[in-house]
């Protein structure tokens, strides 16, 4: 989930759950620490992923907010149970293009959707995609609980003092055993040719009257989640990252008021502070990979988020990371049956 849901109202870009970016990770590889690790997850059926959509990583290594590198999938038409995906290597202008551009890296790779999964290798790029087990964990009734008791479909202020001081959470995580579509990537940190820290961020574009529409986006976990609202997802999904402060700043001001109590003064601090905007997941491979600074497995990013948005108010979950992701690629573990 953390980017499972918009609001409470769990609908999936277009009705499509094939459509619905997930969560995005990015951290250096455990067996080589001069190689990156990327990978975007969709759909939360783990099922075949659009045939007519383009699904994206792109990469900005110099700060601007435009793409320098973009990673672009395309996948067949599913038949018999399987489908294939053929992968696309942007750079510069090219990687701005909505279309998949560049040089095609890998083509015609099964995609897995059992516990085997194909990993294939172009040069020193590792590449891998398919049903996987999803590594996000939350717990949804609790969230629900927490935000929701005045039946709004949208996030507003948290009702802990209608909870009595007691906690929201049921110990339960509501990700046990779900399955996404992961696209994995490994490849070597000096691609990036960057300075400091990269920005990273995943599309999702689908093919209408013969034009890609950008249906989904994902940045920083929960952020597209929690601070977007019905009235504004699309326009939100179909919007590019080097707009971000302009146009969103005052509706995730306006959030945190509800949600904190922060002053106008103090949300821009914290959205600042944070890089909350642009919603871009921020990485800096020099130094060790824990959210905010990219992301990993075990990194209990709903605990983090709900407390951004309380001003440290809400109480943690209790969770635990989930314990079957793997320590070699494509690291996400088996999907469950």
């Amino acid at each position: 989930m953390s980017n499972h849901f918009t609001g409470l109202s769990l609908g999936p870009p277009l009705g499509d759950q094939r459509l619905d970016l997930c969560d995005l990770y990015a951290f250096q590889s455990p067996t080589d620490d001069s190689r990156t690790v990327l990978i975007l997850n969709a759909n939360p059926t783990a099922d075949a992923l659009h045939p007519g959509a383009v699904y994206r990583l792109a990469i900005d290594t110099d700060g601007d907010l435009l793409n320098d590198i973009a990673f672009s999938f395309v996948y067949s038409e599913p038949r018999d149970g399987r489908q294939t995906v053929d992968v696309y290597l942007a750079r510069g202008t090219q990687s701005r293009e909505p279309e998949p551009a560049g040089e095609r890296l890998f083509s015609a790779v099964e995609v897995s959707f059992g516990a085997t999964s194909t990993i294939v290798r172009a040069g020193d790029i590792t590449f891998a995609a398919g049903a996987r087990s999803d590594a996000f964990f939350f717990d949804f009734d609790g969230i629900k609980a927490l935000f929701d008791t005045s039946g709004t479909r949208n996030f507003t202020a948290p009702h802990l003092s209608e909870l009595g001081g007691t906690s929201p959470w049921t110990g339960q995580d509501s990700n046990l055993t779900a399955n996404v579509c992961s696209m994995a990537l490994e490849l070597p940190t000096s691609m990036f040719a960057a300075q400091g820290p990269i920005r990273i961020w995943g599309r999702c574009s689908v093919r209408e009257n013969g034009e890609l529409q950008h249906v989904d986006r994902a940045g920083h976990p929960s952020v597209s989640s929690f601070f977007n609202t019905d009235d504004t997802k699309l326009e939100y999904n179909a919007s590019e990252p080097v707009h971000d402060w302009d146009r969103w700043l005052d509706q995730f001001v306006h959030l945190l008021g509800h949600t904190g109590g922060y002053t106008r003064d103090e949300a821009v601090a914290a959205i600042e502070a944070e890089g909350t905007l642009p919603d871009m997941l921020t990485f800096d491979p020099a130094l060790p990979a824990q959210y905010p600074n990219g992301r990993t497995f075990t990194d209990d990013v709903i605990d983090y988020r709900l407390a951004f948005l309380t001003k440290n108010e809400c109480p943690p979950s209790g969770l635990a990371p989930h314990t079957d992701t793997l320590s070699e690629f494509p690291y996400l573990g088996p999907p469950h049956p």
